[in-house]
């Protein structure tokens, strides 16, 4: 499994790119942070890459362009959990998570098969969430309706996972338990993960690549102890970065 990305240039307004000349790349096994301050281009890259917003160069998954593939089809090798998820439907958790079974059927009145009742209960117990099936998604926690979303995405079953600042908006416990559960969704074989995230301590533990974003152009990439230099990270965010993190730490000391 391999996602690739070329000279990736997007521009909401004529003449102000938001991404401009991006290169970027995820294999089977790897977890790719995708890391900036406010405004580098972190959401507007995991965008691109589902193919949700207009852009130039090439994204292509196993040497196939994106935009030769029905969206059907790429909802079965990408799926995407974005930072919230908005609701005002009393749909119960059960089937929120049953309709990341949507991209395999053969429409919105096809008769559901084994191996969809399979990944349906698989997603709800990798997450902790059958005792809470039938409970409707409006009665849950900010923690618990991610975990709900997590869990539609892992019904869907794709290769490619894009997480768009998927805990910032999360406890302490929630984005433990959050990230854990895709580190476990990404030991199993051909699939990649790549995240937006604003925290460097959970994308140091928990990536294996990195790509560092300024301005909408990419810094540095590669894996993630090479990324993570003193010059890269003070380059990006203007500051010592190693030392406020140990300053930080030596708090708990």
């Amino acid at each position: 499994m391999q996602i690739k990305a070329e000279k990736l240039r997007v521009c909401y307004t004529e003449g102000n790119p938001v991404l401009s000349n991006v290169n970027m790349e995820a294999v089977q096994g790897q977890w790719l942070m995708l890391l900036g301050p406010n405004g580098a281009g972190k959401s507007t890259l995991i965008k691109a890459l589902s193919r949700t917003i207009a852009y130039e160069g090439t994204i292509k998954i196993n040497d196939r362009d994106i935009k030769t593939i029905p969206p059907r089809k790429l909802a079965r090798v990408v799926g995407v959990l974005q930072q919230s998820n908005p609701v005002n439907y009393a749909f119960t958790v059960e089937e929120i998570v049953r309709l990341g079974r949507y991209a395999h059927s053969n429409g919105i009145f096809s008769k559901p098969l084994a191996e969809d009742e399979d990944m349906v209960n698989q997603a709800l117990e990798w997450t902790g969430l059958n005792d809470l099936r039938s409970r409707s998604i409006l009665s849950l926690s900010g923690g618990e309706k991610q975990r709900a979303f997590l869990a539609q995405v892992f019904a869907q079953n794709p290769s490619i996972l894009l997480l768009d600042e998927p805990s910032s908006s999360l406890d302490l416990k929630h984005q433990q338990r959050l990230f854990e559960l895709v580190q476990k969704w990404l030991s199993m074989p051909d699939r990649c993960v790549i995240s937006a995230v604003h925290d460097l301590s959970l994308a140091k533990k928990y990536g294996s690549h990195a790509l560092l974003l300024s301005k909408g152009e990419a810094v540095a990439g590669g894996r993630i102890q090479d990324v993570f230099s003193d010059a890269n990270l003070s380059r990006v965010y203007s500051m010592d970065v190693r030392g406020w993190m140990k300053d930080m730490l030596a708090q708990w000391v």
